[in-house]
C-alpha cells in the first residue's frame, strides 16, 4: 500500500481498465436522476420493493419544524422504477505541473455530466480519476446536509446534549432548527455524506460508501484544500482509496438486532466501501488499520475476515455522520416493531389503566402521540432514581444539597426533588411515550423509560439502547436515548416504572 507523498505515489502505473469488458463503443445509458420519487414501483411488479429505512435517532416520530420532502427524520429506500447505480470502470493517472497542461481524459471525465467519476488529489501535479460507469443491477441513494436535486435524504446536525431531561418529548432538533432565537452551529455534516448501493435482485443487499456525488456527479478528494486534509492513498494492486474529512461511522450490532440487541465495535468505511478501525480522532489524516477490503470486481477480499466486518447494512446498523446518527432497519425488522397505530394502543392500554398519582389521588393520562411539545397537566411525571410515577408538584426541592448560592449565604438550588414515597433525590421529568417505532426491539408493553429523560419504551428497548455507544465530538462515545438523543445517567440508563392503580 502506497501512502499518499510517497515516491511510488508520484510514479502511478498509466491507466487501469476496471472492466475490461466494458465496451467503449457504446456509451453508458444515462443514469435516473437521484431524486426520483422515493415510492416508485418497478414495472410489473405489484407492490414496490423496500430495501429498508433510514431513521434519525434524537427525533421522536418527526423534525421539530415538521417533515418536508427530503428533509425529515425517517425515509424509506424502495426499488426504483429504473436502475441509476455506478460502478468502477477506468483509472486516469493525470501529472499535470501546470493547470493548462491538464490532459483530455482528466477534462472529459470532469466536465462530462452523465459520467460519474471520483478525483483523488495526491499532490500539486499529481491527480487520480476513477472514472464510473452505469450499473443497471443497482439502485443509489445519496445522503448529506446539502438540498441539491441528486441527495435523496437531507440531514441536519441532531441537537442532542448530556443535559438532563424533561424537555419536550419531540427530541433534541436540528441545530439552528426552532432553537429559540440562538445563533446557529456550523454543521459538522458533509454536504454529501455517503451513498447506500442497493442491489435490485433479492436478496436486496445494501452496502454503505463515504462520500457522495455531486451536481457534476463528481466526487473531489483533495481538490479545494490541501492534498492532505482528505486521507487518500494507492491500494497495493493499483487502486485508490480515500475517507472523508470527518468520516463516516458504521457500526453493525453484534448478534440480531431484535432478538439478541448487542453492540458491535464502531468502524470508519471509505470511498470505496472498505472497512477501517477508527483513527485517533475523527478527523486524524492517518487512517486506521484496514479490517476489510472490498475487491476491485465488488467481492470481499480480505485475509482472517472478522464475521460482521463489512460494509453490507443489516437490520440494527448504525451509521454516523459526524453529527447525526443514522438507524437501518430492514424490512423483516420492520415487521417486530410497533406501528404507530400499535403505539396509540399501547396508550390507551395504560390510560385504561388509570395510574394515581400516589400523593394527590388524581388520575394520570398520557398524551396523544401528537402532542409532544406541551406538557398536559395530567401527564404523569417520575422521579428517575426510584421510579415512582406521580402527577406534576412544585414542592419537594432540596435545597440543601445544592451549593452555596451568591454571597455563600443561601444554599441554590439543584432542581431535584425528594420522591415522597422512598424520600430517594433525584431529577424529577415528565413521561413521554417513544413515537418513532422503528427505534422499538419489540411491541412489549411500555413499562420503562429512559434516564434523565422520561422517554417511556418497552422493556427490551431500553435495555438494548443503553447499551450502544453513539459517537460525540471527536473521539467521545456516550449512551444516548434513541428519542431525543440525551445522554443517559445513572447505572443503566433506564428505569422501571412504578405506578399506583385507582384505590376503588
Amino acid at each position: 500500500m502506497v501512502l499518499e507523498g510517497s515516491s511510488e505515489a508520484l510514479c502511478p502505473p498509466p491507466s487501469l481498465e476496471l472492466r475490461p469488458s466494458c465496451n467503449k463503443s457504446q456509451p453508458s445509458p444515462p443514469l435516473g436522476s437521484s431524486s426520483q420519487p422515493h415510492d416508485g414501483v418497478f414495472p410489473g411488479e405489484k407492490e414496490p420493493v423496500k430495501y429498508g429505512e433510514l431513521i434519525v435517532l434524537g427525533h421522536n416520530g418527526s423534525l421539530v419544524n415538521g417533515d418536508k420532502g427530503r428533509r425529515r427524520s425517517r425515509l424509506a429506500l424502495y426499488k426504483r422504477p429504473k436502475a441509476n447505480g455506478v460502478k468502477p470502470d477506468v483509472i486516469h493517472n493525470v501529472s499535470t505541473p501546470l493547470v493548462s497542461k491538464v490532459s483530455a481524459h482528466k477534462k472529459e471525465a470532469l466536465s462530462n455530466k452523465s459520467q460519474h467519476s471520483i478525483s483523488y488529489t495526491l499532490s500539486r501535479s499529481h491527480s487520480v480519476i476513477v472514472e464510473y460507469t452505469h450499473d443497471t443491477n443497482t439502485d443509489m441513494f445519496q445522503i448529506g446536509r446539502s438540498t441539491e436535486s441528486m441527495i435523496d435524504f437531507v440531514v441536519t446536525d441532531t441537537g442532542g446534549s448530556s443535559g438532563s431531561g424533561g424537555g419536550g418529548g419531540q427530541g433534541g432538533g436540528a441545530v439552528g432548527e426552532g432553537g429559540g432565537g440562538g445563533q446557529s452551529i456550523q454543521s459538522t455534516i458533509s454536504r454529501y455524506a455517503c451513498r447506500i448501493m442497493c442491489e435490485r435482485s433479492a436478496p436486496y443487499t445494501a452496502r454503505i460508501y463515504a462520500a457522495g456525488f455531486d451536481s457534476s456527479k463528481n466526487i473531489f478528494l483533495g481538490v479545494s484544500v490541501s492534498p492532505e486534509r482528505a486521507a487518500k492513498w494507492r491500494t497495493s494492486d493499483g487502486l485508490m482509496d480515500g475517507l472523508t474529512t470527518n468520516g463516516v461511522l458504521v457500526m453493525h450490532p453484534a448478534g440480531e438486532f431484535v432478538s439478541e440487541p448487542a453492540p458491535g465495535v464502531w468502524r470508519e468505511i471509505s470511498v470505496c466501501g472498505n472497512v477501517f478501525a477508527l483513527r485517533e480522532t475523527r478527523s486524524a489524516q492517518q487512517r486506521g488499520k484496514l479490517v476489510r477490503r472490498r475487491g476491485s470486481w465488488g467481492l470481499d477480499a480480505c485475509s482472517a475476515i472478522v464475521e460482521n466486518e463489512s460494509n453490507t447494512l443489516q437490520d440494527g446498523s448504525l451509521i454516523d455522520l459526524c453529527g447525526a446518527t443514522l438507524l437501518w432497519r430492514t424490512p423483516a425488522g420492520l415487521r417486530r416493531t410497533p406501528t404507530l397505530k400499535q403505539l396509540e394502543s399501547l396508550r390507551q392500554e395504560l390510560n385504561a389503566a388509570r395510574p394515581q398519582c400516589p400523593v394527590g389521588f388524581n388520575t394520570l393520562a398520557f398524551p396523544s402521540l401528537a402532542q409532544r411539545e406541551i406538557v398536559d397537566k395530567k401527564q404523569p411525571w417520575v422521579y428517575v432514581n426510584c421510579g415512582h410515577v406521580h402527577g406534576y408538584h412544585n414542592w419537594g426541592y432540596r435545597k440543601d444539597r445544592g451549593p452555596a448560592g451568591p454571597g455563600g449565604t443561601v444554599p441554590a438550588c439543584t432542581g431535584e426533588r425528594e420522591c415522597p414515597m422512598c424520600r430517594r433525590v433525584g431529577p424529577y421529568v415528565p413521561l413521554w411515550l417513544g413515537c418513532e417505532g422503528g427505534l422499538y426491539l419489540d411491541a412489549g408493553p411500555s413499562t420503562h423509560a429512559f434516564c434523565p429523560c422520561g422517554h417511556v419504551c418497552s422493556e427490551k428497548t431500553v435495555a438494548g439502547w443503553s447499551q450502544i455507544p453513539l459517537p460525540h465530538g471527536t473521539h467521545a462515545f456516550h449512551a444516548a436515548c434513541p428519542f431525543c438523543g440525551t445522554w443517559l445517567t445513572g447505572e443503566q440508563g433506564h428505569i422501571k416504572l412504578i405506578f399506583q392503580g385507582p384505590v376503588d
